[in-house]
């Protein structure tokens, strides 16, 4: 609505609150990384691949757990409900996973804060683009990624301070009694239980969504005083007639059979494209198996360190370019530009490991990479899922998408091992680029842009 004017600091408050579960979400994910030197020799699994492999993926399992229960959930029981639940879990899961006596426990404190992320990389977005105006979505909804790049960052530095230098070549025996192998990875792990409470206790004092609201008619008058607040009553009275208007026209009930309809099953064919694509892109093994990319590219341990230091930051930093240009560009014009920019990137990447030319010229490449992911596919792609689903069932698709997210990055992660010891290092990135020229084609056939529009019109255009 041009002229419009909003409730910024309303609007801005309730956004962070929701888009901290993305900063619980990006914290929780990275931590277990600079903890892993320590605490496996606690464990002894330092030995058995099989088992490290499992204590590093097993927060997936959660991960798709929540993703499949939070669209039914949030659709029965509403957005701000579940966000309170994920902040409890994330509670519970620090320090628990912090205080765990034996690799059971462990893994399943891991695998309960994994159920929180799979919970809020479906919410915190969706609950932001509910309250958002469509003209100004975009970016909000943006705020979510940024929250997840920060606590990345986060507990990259966090790890970093908290460990105690490790002389080269110290043995297990050594790291298991020192304090690092005693205490310093329980406190990586405590220390998201301090933002994971702010996260529950500021839940409360947010509003539910209004368009999950306005599903009852019994609930309209909750719904025209959250949205008079975001906007006045003229915007209030305007969304919410076309709110209901959408609802009139979409089945009341929501399971599988209503995602096969044939406007609805086309959208849930891009929102899994998009998802998926946003992981086989590749970016995440740069963060995943930092230690194997870098150390191949003659880096050595305490370079490593500083250089995940350096890609985070990177990351942080295109994230709010992202974020000022996807209401300015469009979201179709950013996706093509990560899609097409890293097919380019990897073709130069792979070729510099097949000619084994490494050190700083390599870092840059990797830097850039990371810097043309962070300011279009990472936060664009859930902007995108946010927003292409009908108001009546978006929980319920958008869950699907987001279960299809995690399963695509349980694949990335899983193989990659598998696809550098086949193709090395080179073709491995080879592979992504070329995945990456797939998924410009997909985006530039099936994407439409919605700039600018509001959530009804969106589903006005595209359920035909």
């Amino acid at each position: 609505m041009k002229g419009q004017k909003y409730n910024w600091h309303y609007l801005l408050g309730i956004s962070l609150v929701s888009a901290m579960g993305g900063l619980l979400f990006g914290y929780d994910w990275v931590v277990i990384g600079g903890a892993k030197p320590f605490y496996e020799p606690f464990f002894g699994i330092t030995g058995s691949p099989g088992l490290q492999g499992w204590a590093m993926s097993c927060a997936l399992t959660g991960c798709l757990a929540g993703a499949v229960l939070s669209g039914w959930l949030s659709d029965r029981f509403g957005r701000k409900k579940l966000l309170i639940l994920s902040a409890f879990f994330f509670v519970a899961a620090s320090i628990g996973t912090g205080s765990a006596g034996t690799f059971t426990a462990f893994v399943l404190y891991r695998i309960l804060g994994g159920i929180g992320i799979g919970l809020t990389s479906n919410l915190s977005p969706m609950y932001i683009a509910e309250v958002t105006p469509g003209n100004i979505r975009g970016g909000f909804v943006s705020i979510n990624q940024l929250t997840i790049v920060i606590g990345i960052l986060a507990a990259q530095l966090i790890n970093w301070r908290i460990a105690q230098p490790v002389p080269p070549g110290a043995s297990t025996v050594y790291i298991l009694e020192s304090w690092n192998g005693q205490t310093g990875w329980r406190w990586m792990f405590y220390a998201c239980t301090i933002p994971a409470l702010l996260f529950f206790i500021l839940m409360w004092f947010v509003p539910e969504s209004p368009r999950w609201l306005a599903k009852n008619k019994a609930n309209h008058l909750k719904v025209k005083k959250i949205l008079t607040r975001i906007g006045g009553a003229e915007y209030a009275e305007t969304e919410l007639v076309s709110i209901d208007e959408t609802l009139r026209n979409t089945p009341g009930k929501t399971d599988f059979r209503v995602l096969r309809q044939p406007g609805i099953s086309k959208l849930l064919v891009l929102g899994i494209g998009l998802a998926v694509f946003q992981q086989w892109c590749g970016i995440n093994v740069i963060f995943n198996y930092a230690q194997e990319i870098f150390s191949n590219a003659g880096y050595s341990v305490s370079d490593i360190l500083f250089n995940i230091v350096i890609t985070g930051s990177v990351n942080l930093i295109f994230t709010f370019v992202g974020m000022f240009t996807v209401d300015r560009l469009g979201r179709k014009a950013l996706m093509l530009i990560g899609a097409g920019g890293l097919a380019v990137i990897y073709a130069v990447i792979g070729s510099m490991y097949f000619f084994h030319l490494q050190g700083m010229l390599l870092l840059i490449m990797v830097v850039i990479a990371i810097g043309c992911y962070a300011m279009s596919l990472a936060p664009v792609t859930w902007v995108i899922l946010s927003e292409i689903f009908p108001n009546r069932i978006r929980g319920f698709a958008m869950s699907v998408a987001t279960f299809s997210l995690w399963t695509a990055c349980f694949v990335l992660t899983y193989t990659f091992p598998l696809l550098n010891h086949a193709l090395k290092v080179s073709g491995t990135f080879w592979l992504y680029g070329f995945t990456c020229v797939l998924g410009f084609w997909f985006i530039r056939k099936r994407l439409p842009e919605t700039k600018g529009k509001t959530l009804e019109e969106i589903e006005h255009e595209l359920i035909r």
